[in-house]
């Protein structure tokens, strides 16, 4: 199966940040969260996929295409749907649709239509009386009524509520049904990922820490707990945010299976969540989190 999105050796420098050699694939027909706290990298790396600045090094292919000298080619099959909106508040969702359907080769009046009824989207009422919600349906809708296989989406479902998130993840599901499409899914809300994504990747200070399949990292990967007596400087080499007070410890393990061996019986072990491995890969202390 091809890679709908590939990127190799990425670099990009701001002064005191920089992204640093990052690796990154998505095949067709899945879903990528892309994961990491604020100021990791994550929109300077969708910037950089999208083009809106240049790398200093490294290469980025999209449908594999060069997304500098392709870039027309590949921003028709891309649908971006972002945080902030930067419509035009006055003007209907009819009105900027129609600013918009020129834009693009493949646009299909027909499917837009069925997506704006199966959204219940107002057609005639103007952006900026639309909620955060519908604004997102309606960006989705532009994306995949102008045949984008590839959507990517920078924390879509922040401030949504529960409702409306689960719905816009549902909806997402459906989208790559056909295994044609793909999503690259940027957020800091992991909940959302558990439900949805089939990979993960993880950025922190501008590096990829870990890019795997949700289902191997969450069964790879455990949270241990247990007293200070177990520890050891032997041990203490395969954990990973190790924080201690007076009562024990606790830490993640990227290595359910060695973390038995190490431990026995004398901890606990319980299976994390995505937001688990997150805070404690990214929180400081003992970070060994090269990939297994």
């Amino acid at each position: 199966m091809d890679n709908i999105l590939e990127i190799t050796n990425l670099s990009k420098s701001y002064g005191e940040f920089s992204l640093k050699n990052i690796n990154l694939s998505l095949k067709r027909g899945y879903i990528m969260g892309f994961i990491g706290p604020n100021g990791a990298g994550k929109s300077t790396t969708i910037k950089l996929i999208m083009n809106l600045v240049k790398k200093d090094e490294g290469q980025i292919r999209i449908f594999g295409l060069d997304h500098e000298k392709d870039e027309i080619a590949v921003k028709e099959k891309i649908g971006f749907v972002y945080d902030e909106n930067h419509f035009y508040d006055e003007l209907t969702v009819r009105e900027l649709k129609n600013m918009i359907r020129p834009f693009y080769s493949r646009w299909d009046e027909g499917l837009f239509q069925k997506l704006a009824k199966d959204f219940n989207l107002p057609l005639k009422k103007q952006i900026k009386h639309l909620s955060k919600g519908m604004k997102m349906k309606f960006s989705l809708a532009l994306a995949l009524s102008h045949g984008a296989e590839l959507l990517i989406m920078d924390e879509p479902t922040s401030g949504l509520d529960p409702l409306i998130r689960n719905e816009l993840l549902e909806i997402l599901q459906e989208v790559i049904q056909d295994e044609d499409k793909s999503i690259f899914f940027s957020t800091h809300i992991t909940s959302d990922l558990d439900k949805v994504a089939d990979f993960i990747t993880l950025i922190h200070n501008g590096e990829i820490l870990l890019s795997t399949t949700k289902d191997e990292l969450l069964e790879q990967y455990c949270i241990v707990k247990g007293g200070k007596e177990t520890l050891s400087e032997t041990n203490r080499e395969d954990l990973i945010g190790l924080k201690e007070n007076k009562y024990g410890f606790e830490a993640l393990c990227r290595n359910k299976r060695e973390a038995m061996k190490r431990f026995g019986n004398s901890v606990i072990l319980e299976k994390p969540t995505l937001e688990d491995i997150l805070l404690f890969t990214t929180r400081g202390g003992r970070t060994n989190v090269s990939s297994y």
